[in-house]
């Protein structure tokens, strides 16, 4: 059905299933997925799954197979420590380079979300996980702050510290402000590295650097990652208005040229390189990967 509106009315299709963690019950979403494959109703969608359940190659392959193509990850942090203290400590970020390599080698894209402000933060933790994203796939990396829920353990420990500075926060929404104080830096710097991570993700160097990793792609694969990337700078950065996306387009010219001419004319074949394509995850070593604590 919706296959037949978007012939119809000549647009494209795409399904964003809400669940918090879409395979949750891996069995269920199989299922599903078989379900979707065999009634040829594949179109693109997105879900959040977390990095855990990925490991699962046939789950991945039943992903792509059925449309999928954006998976949002919340990986949180690279120090196991963090992930214990917000009870996420079933994410590995050992796991973490295969885990996006897996999902590559079947071009299906990552969203993955890091979190500033907890316990064991301190100041240079955003370029520390760039180190660390770096060396992965290209993907959609976002960053944002430890936020205090009411009603949840995390709340009602920062409130028995005396640690709340908005209280109320929710009735005043503010989007990338601390509403605690955090343990190991000040509020101030915590908003000076997020500031870092998004600046340093999508810079016009760090896009060109995207499309770069993934010479040996289709160019198409390319120009949807270098899109993907210019849109999600918004989230942070205001892109409001012609004047702001002008000045973007610019930055990124050489880029922008470099896409365009190779999808006109075309390129050279050349050989694949051990960094990129299906070849992630076989490369990925604890040596490549890192301690997340190191």
């Amino acid at each position: 059905r919706l296959k037949k509106r978007a012939r119809s009315e000549k647009g494209q299709i795409a399904v964003f299933f809400i669940d918090d963690n879409f395979a949750i019950n891996i069995k269920r979403t199989k299922s599903l997925l078989r379900d979707i494959i065999a009634a040829g109703a594949q179109v693109h969608w997105v879900a959040q799954i977390s990095a855990n359940l990925l490991r699962d190659e046939e789950l991945v392959d039943l992903i792509a197979a059925s449309g999928g193509k954006w998976i949002f990850i919340g990986m949180e942090s690279i120090d196991p420590t963090n992930l214990k203290g917000v009870n996420k400590g079933f994410n590995k970020p050992e796991e973490y380079a295969a885990v996006l390599g897996r999902l590559a080698k079947r071009n299906v894209y990552a969203i993955t979300s890091f979190i500033v402000g907890m316990d064991n933060d301190t100041t240079g933790v955003a370029e520390r996980t760039l180190e660390q994203v770096r060396t992965w796939p290209p993907g959609l990396p976002i960053f944002g702050l430890l936020t205090p829920l009411p009603a949840t353990p995390l709340y009602k420990r920062l409130e028995t510290a005396g640690r709340l500075t908005r209280a109320r926060h929710w009735l005043d929404f503010m989007p990338f402000t601390m509403a605690h104080t955090p343990l190991k830096m000040t509020v101030d710097e915590a908003h000076a590295e997020v500031n870092y991570g998004w600046a340093h993700s999508y810079s016009p160097e760090a896009l060109a650097q995207a499309v770069d990793a993934l010479d040996d792609e289709a160019v198409g694969y390319r120009i949807n990652i270098f899109l993907a990337r210019l849109c999600f700078r918004g989230i942070y950065f205001p892109m409001m208005g012609r004047l702001p996306w002008m000045k973007v387009i610019v930055q990124n010219r050489q880029t922008i040229f470099k896409l365009v001419k190779e999808a006109v004319f075309g390129r050279k074949a050349r050989p694949r390189t051990p960094d990129c394509g299906d070849s992630y995850e076989d490369a990925v070593t604890p040596e490549a990967t890192g301690e997340a604590n190191a």
